[in-house]
């Protein structure tokens, strides 16, 4: 038996360059020079792709500020005070993504710009405020905060681009390790259950589709086919239908019904994690009771009825 190869292991598998990281070999990229305009274009994608996965209305432009810490500041009602703090995390993000440009300008023009720099100092103040500030913030399902996202930015900012791409595979892994943990609670709560049989080679399609989507940059050539393979995973197990006789009984009805919602909330939360390429723990561990749940219903309903004397 082979043994596990250390972490950070490189190979070439099936024509592709990976890295290997805590069971999983992850597509590997090239990493680029550690260079201010490589940071910058690095945090303008990853502020991008923060504002794409979080709560509506909290993408503040950085000249707005001083508006936002005001508002916050005087905010005494908790639930209130928990939207503006994510407005005010995001006015953060993007007054550090504006200073950040202004320095890379600056360069560009012959200027060095030392890491002890006060408006270097004044863009990392930013990110670690607005870091802080991102546990108020709610994926945009509205079940859970990601906070992990929040902390990508600044990482980029304070770690080389070369330390950063390796938080990126430890962070990675630890995603399909969850897309794998979804796809075997579903799994077990479907075993047995004959009307569900065909959902199992769907969801195995769609959750091995779903890591090389979380895996796969937007910028790579393959990304056409990913996302595709992606997407029409995903509707084809939406739309499974369980195998249920004509003449069914209401009970095996509900539970197919009840299945079927387990199956939806299961792409969902799937499709969810591997876009923000993050964990849902909490949202993860909702869909485990709930399976946990429908497993005790139908193995009840599933006994068979006691002879009465």
């Amino acid at each position: 038996m082979e043994a596990e190869p250390p972490t950070g292991t490189q190979r070439t598998i099936d024509g592709v360059p990976r890295v290997y990281y805590y069971g999983y070999w992850i597509k590997a990229y090239d990493v680029p020079a550690d260079t201010l305009l490589a940071k910058k274009r690095l945090i303008e994608a990853l502020t991008r792709r923060l504002f794409n996965h979080v709560e509506h209305g909290i993408n503040v432009p950085g000249t707005r500020l001083d508006e936002a810490r005001a508002a916050y500041d005087r905010e005494t009602v908790p639930a209130r005070k928990r939207v503006k703090g994510a407005m005010l995390a995001g006015a953060l993000f993007n007054r550090a993504a504006d200073v950040f440009t202004k320095l890379v300008e600056l360069q560009a023009i012959g200027v060095h710009i030392h890491h002890d720099d006060a408006l270097m100092r004044q863009c990392g103040d930013h990110l670690e405020e607005a870091l802080a500030l991102g546990k108020m913030v709610l994926h945009r399902s509205g079940e859970e905060g990601i906070d992990e996202l929040w902390g990508e930015p600044f990482k980029a900012f304070a770690f080389s681009i070369e330390d950063f791409y390796v938080s990126r595979y430890v962070k990675i892994a630890q995603t399909m390790r969850a897309i794998d943990q979804i796809r075997d609670t579903l799994s077990a709560a479907f075993a047995g259950l004959a009307a569900f049989e065909g959902s199992v080679p769907l969801l195995r399609d769609f959750t091995v589709a779903a890591k090389s989507k979380c895996e796969t940059l937007r910028t790579d050539v393959d990304h056409f086919e990913v996302w595709t393979s992606f997407v029409v995973s995903a509707e084809e197990l939406t739309a499974f239908v369980p195998a249920l006789p004509e003449s069914a009984p209401a009970a095996e009805v509900r539970i197919a019904a009840e299945g079927v919602d387990l199956i939806r909330r299961g792409v969902e939360l799937v499709g969810n994690t591997a876009r923000a390429r993050v964990p849902m723990p909490k949202s993860a561990a909702d869909l485990v009771e709930r399976c946990e749940s429908f497993r005790g219903y139908a193995a009840l309903l599933a006994r068979p009825a006691r002879s009465v004397a």
